[in-house]
C-alpha cells in the first residue's frame, strides 16, 4: 500500500516536507521546508538538517517557493538527491532566488559555492504548466498535475494519480492555499475528487476580515500615522505580502488624490522583495481579472510614483538614522516577515521605543520569533529581545488578519465541501495544535464518512 510519511509540518507551520512512498525503493518528496521559530529548536544549524534518507527519492515537487516549503532543498541535494525538481513556471524563476538568498543568510558568503549549488538546481528544475497531466520520471504508475493555489505567484496543490495493482488512486497535497478574494491573484478552486488530501491549516481555527474592512484598517492605521509623523514599518515576506500590500497601497493613494497620501513615500527596503515584485510585473498573464483591469487602465498597481526601492546596505542605514531623527511620515515594507532577521530588525531596533512608529502585522506570527513577541507584549508596553538587545516597545502595534495569504478556516472548509466525490482519508499538517484540532472538528461535520488523521 502507498505510505505516506512526514518530515516537518507536524508540530507546527514550518518545515513542510512530505514523502509519497510508493514501495521500499521508490518515493517521491512534496516540499523541503526549513524550520523557523521556536520549532528550529534553537539551533540555527539544525533548521536544515535531514532526519530521513533520501536514496529511495526519485524526484520533488515544490508547491511555492517560501522558505518553509524550499529552505532544505540545498541539504537535499548535499546528500545525494540528483532526481528531477518539479515546480510551475513561475516558481522556477522565483526559486533560485530564495534559496541563493537563504543560504546567503543561512550558510555561506561564498559566491562559488552558491553558483555552483545554483547551476546544479538549474540542470534538476523542470517547469511544468498548470492543469496537465505528466508523468515522472523513471517512477513507473505515477503521474501529476498540478493546479494554481493562489497563495503567492507560482503556487500549486498538487494532484498524484497513482496506479498500484489495477487500482487508480488520487492523493492531493494542498501546499498552502489561498484566500479568495486576495488581491492579485486568483483564488483556488476546489478538485473534483481527492482518495486522500493533505491539507493545510495555518488557520484552521480563525475567519480572516473581508478585504474591504482590512483595506479601510489600512487605510485609518497609516492616516494615524500621517497625524503623528511618524514611520509605519510593515515586517513582510518577500513574496506574496509585500506585492499584495503594493497593490492596495496604490489603489488607497488613487483614490486619495488631492490628500497628504499624495506625499508619503512607499519604501520597499528589501532587495528581494524588489526583485521578486519585478517578476510579478513581468508574469501579469498570472494575475486575477480585478488586477488586469487596472494595468488595461494605464495603472500601476506594482510601480506607482511614490514607490521607492532601498538597495544597497549603506542606503538601508542611512534610511534607518534619517527616519529615527526626521520623524518623516514614511511607509517601510522590509523582509523578514516575523522579524527573524533582515533589514527590519534595524528599524525595530531604532524605531520601537519611539511613540509615533506603528509597527503593522499582516502576516503569520510563528511562536519563537520576535514578531510573534512584539505582538504579543507590544500593546501593554513590553519589550523585545532584537540581536541580543532589550528593545523597549513604545511604538502602536497593529494586526490586520486578512492580509495572510492563506485561506482561513472557512476557505479551508469549502476547499473540501466542493470536491464531488470527497477523500477518504484526510491529514491535516502545517498548524499549531489547537488549529488542526479545530478543523479536525469541522471537517467531521461534513465529511463524517472520511479519517482524519493529525499526524
Amino acid at each position: 500500500m502507498i505510505n505516506i510519511k512526514h518530515h516537518g509540518a507536524t508540530t507546527g507551520v514550518t518545515g513542510s516536507c512530505h514523502e509519497l512512498v510508493l514501495d521500499n525503493n521508490t518515493s517521491v518528496l512534496i516540499d523541503c521546508g526549513m524550520f523557523q521559530g521556536a520549532e528550529a529548536s534553537g539551533a540555527e544549524s539544525d533548521n536544515l538538517k535531514l532526519d530521513f534518507p533520501v536514496t529511495s527519492v526519485k524526484a520533488l515537487f515544490i508547491t511555492h517557493c517560501h522558505i518553509d516549503h524550499v529552505g532544505r532543498i540545498p541539504s537535499l541535494m548535499a546528500a545525494g538527491f540528483n532526481g528531477p525538481v518539479y515546480v510551475s513556471k513561475a516558481t522556477a524563476r522565483l526559486l533560485p532566488l530564495v534559496l541563493e538568498d537563504a543560504l546567503k543568510i543561512g550558510v555561506t558568503r561564498n559566491t562559488t559555492l552558491i553558483r555552483q549549488f545554483l547551476n546544479l538546481l538549474s540542470q534538476q528544475i523542470q517547469p511544468v504548466e498548470y492543469k496537465q497531466w505528466y508523468p515522472v520520471e523513471s517512477v513507473e504508475g505515477l503521474r501529476f498535475r498540478f493546479k494554481p493555489a493562489g497563495h503567492i505567484l507560482g503556487s500549486a496543490y498538487i494532484e498524484f494519480e497513482c496506479s498500484v495493482d489495477d487500482k487508480k488512486e488520487i492523493i492531493l497535497f494542498s501546499g498552502d492555499l489561498g484566500a479568495p478574494y486576495a488581491p492579485l491573484l486568483p483564488a483556488p478552486q476546489a478538485p473534483w475528487r481527492a482518495d486522500r488530501l493533505i491539507i493545510e491549516s495555518t488557520y484552521g481555527d480563525k475567519l480572516h476580515e473581508n478585504r474591504r474592512n482590512r483595506r479601510k484598517q489600512l487605510e485609518n492605521i497609516i492616516t494615524h500615522c500621517l497625524k503623528d509623523a511618524g514611520t509605519v514599518l510593515i515586517p513582510a515576506f518577500s513574496i506574496g505580502r509585500t506585492q499584495e500590500l503594493l497593490y492596495e497601497l496604490e489603489d488607497i493613494i488613487h483614490r486619495q488624490k488631492g490628500s497628504a497620501w499624495e506625499n508619503i513615500d512607499v519604501i520597499v527596503d528589501s532587495p528581494l522583495a524588489a526583485k521578486f515584485t519585478q517578476h510579478y510585473r513581468e508574469l501579469s498573464t498570472l494575475w486575477d481579472a480585478e488586477a488586469k483591469t487596472r494595468k488595461q487602465h494605464g495603472r500601476h498597481p506594482l510601480a506607482f510614483e511614490q514607490l521607492i526601492t532601498i538597495d544597497s546596505h549603506s542606503q538601508h542605514l542611512k534610511l534607518v538614522n534619517y527616519l529615527k531623527s526626521s520623524g518623516r511620515p514614511a511607509i517601510v515594507i522590509a523582509a523578514s516577515g516575523m522579524c527573524a532577521g533582515g533589514r527590519i530588525v534595524n528599524y525595530l531596533k531604532a524605531l520601537l521605543p519611539d511613540p509615533r512608529t506603528e509597527v503593522l502585522f499582516v502576516g503569520y506570527q510563528a511562536k519563537g520569533t520576535p514578531g510573534h513577541d512584539i505582538q504579543k507584549y507590544g500593546p501593554t508596553g513590553g519589550y523585545v529581545h532584537l540581536d541580543n538587545e532589550k528593545i523597549d516597545i513604545r511604538a502602536g502595534v497593529y494586526t490586520i488578519s486578512g492580509y495572510s495569504a492563506h485561506a482561513d478556516q472557512k476557505d479551508l472548509i469549502n476547499f473540501v465541501k466542493r470536491m464531488r466525490f470527497k477523500p477518504k482519508e484526510i491529514r491535516i499538517v502545517h498548524g499549531d495544535k489547537e488549529a488542526k484540532q479545530v478543523l479536525k472538528g469541522e471537517l467531521k461535520k461534513i465529511t463524517p464518512e472520511t479519517e482524519i488523521i493529525i499526524p
